[in-house]
C-alpha cells in the first residue's frame, strides 16, 4: 500500500481529512519534537480506531510534515507513489 493510500484509508475510516487530523494532533501538542509515535498511535488507536500501521503513517505526517523519501516515488510495488508529497486536504479535491 502507498503512503498516499494509507492516508486515503485513514479518511474513509475516520471521515476526517489528514489535515483535519494533523491539525487535532497539533492542539494536542503532538507535533512537538520530544513526543513519541508511541504517544501519537495511543490516541488515534483510542479516538478512531487505527491500527498500527495507518497510524505510523499519519504519525510520519504530523512530525514531519507532507513530503515523504523520494525513494518510493515512480518505483516499482506496493509502497510506490506518485509525488513525494502527500495529498492532505481529502480524496474529493485530490487533484488528478
Amino acid at each position: 500500500m502507498s503512503f498516499q493510500a494509507y492516508l486515503d484509508a485513514i479518511e474513509d475510516k475516520t471521515g476526517l481529512t489528514p489535515r483535519q487530523l494533523v491539525d487535532l494532533a497539533q492542539q494536542r501538542g503532538f507535533d512537538d519534537e520530544g513526543v513519541k509515535a508511541g504517544v501519537i498511535l495511543e490516541w488515534l488507536q483510542a479516538d478512531y480506531g487505527l491500527g498500527r500501521g495507518h497510524g505510523m503513517a499519519l504519525a510520519h505526517v504530523i512530525k514531519k510534515g507532507p513530503q515523504i523519501d523520494a525513494k518510493h516515488v515512480g518505483s516499482t510495488g506496493s509502497h510506490r507513489d506518485d509525488s513525494d508529497t502527500l495529498w492532505l486536504d481529502g480524496k474529493a479535491t485530490k487533484p488528478a
